[in-house]
């Protein structure tokens, strides 16, 4: 069945601005997100993902409280949950495969076993803005379509993207929404951003940046959450982009230059430095080919245990 907003079927295609104007309640959630002052989270409770990640957690989840995201320029956050099982799935899609993605959403909240009869699946969509390239406009449009092919009714809930979550300084476009927590206890979803993004932060930047596909990193029957095994090719010519200034690094390694945060180019530099270093991580970075595993532990803080066997 299709997606829709206050019961009715959402007519596709068109831009979110002409979706928000055709329902006014989408359009005052908009507003009410956009206008909300940025909350620092901490690392307590907190399930960080990254590009090209995807985490399940249920209210019943012992260890986690929180999942977030942020960093989003021309990529979307989504949220969806089951409101009769409270299960919510947060992912940061770039629109490198959102075909492929959407059923990966879709399939971590049916993988909870507690599906409840009675409940409904929300949707939210924040992220992107009015870039020149439109690479915002594409990945609304593939991600409200993919929605929308989906045999369950979804109910598109939240849609602050491209142009609703846009601001213009100087003639020049930017986000208003970098980034958004979910508290899966209580489904609150508010913007936020991220001291700390580990565990073992480079190495998942360093999956994506190789064209690592969207992963799962959140094993909600354990409370774990499982880095790897990964691997990828050598990353190609990492000695010349280590050597290139902040400008270079921007306008190549960036889908919106002008936009980016200001940590960005570090986090690159850094990304990149850690794949010269591990140019073939199975060798070095999972011995025996094991998942680096960690658990929360009575802090609130993840832990590395051990794998099984190792």
């Amino acid at each position: 069945m299709p997606l829709l907003v206050e019961g009715r079927r959402v007519r596709l295609p068109q831009s979110a601005g002409d979706l928000v104007r055709a329902h006014p309640l989408l359009e005052e959630r908009a507003r009410l997100l956009r206008g909300q002052s940025v909350q620092q989270v901490g690392p307590q409770g907190l399930l960080y993902v990254q590009q090209r990640e995807l985490a399940a957690a249920s209210p019943q989840d012992g260890s986690i409280s929180i999942l977030g995201s942020d960093d989003a320029t021309t990529c979307h956050i989504v949220v969806l949950r089951h409101t009769g099982n409270g299960a919510t799935c947060l992912t940061h899609c770039d629109g490198s495969d959102t075909k492929a993605e959407v059923p990966l959403i879709m399939s971590s909240i049916k993988s909870f076993s507690d599906h409840a009869p009675c409940g409904r699946l929300e949707v939210h969509l924040v992220g992107g803005f009015s870039d020149d390239r439109q690479l915002s406009q594409k990945l609304t449009h593939q991600l409200l379509s993919e929605f929308d092919r989906q045999e369950d009714d979804i109910h598109l809930v939240t849609l602050c993207v491209t142009e609703l979550n846009d601001r213009e300084e100087n003639e020049k476009h930017f986000p208003i929404i970098y980034g958004i927590a979910v508290n899966i206890k209580t489904a609150e979803i508010y913007r936020a951003s991220f001291p700390d993004r580990g565990p073992e932060e480079e190495l998942r930047a360093a999956r994506a940046l190789t064209g690592g596909p969207m992963i799962s990193i959140y094993d909600a029957k354990t409370e774990q959450l499982r880095i790897g095994p990964y691997s990828w090719m050598p990353f190609p010519h990492v000695d010349f982009w280590l050597q290139q200034d902040d400008k270079q690094i921007l306008e190549n390694l960036s889908t919106s230059p002008l936009a980016e945060p200001p940590h960005f180019v570090e986090h690159i530099r850094s990304t990149l430095m850690f794949l010269k270093k591990h140019p073939s991580p199975s060798n070095t970075l999972f011995p025996g080919n094991k998942a680096l595993l960690y658990k929360k532990n009575e802090d609130g803080l993840w832990e590395k245990i051990p794998s099984p066997g190792s």
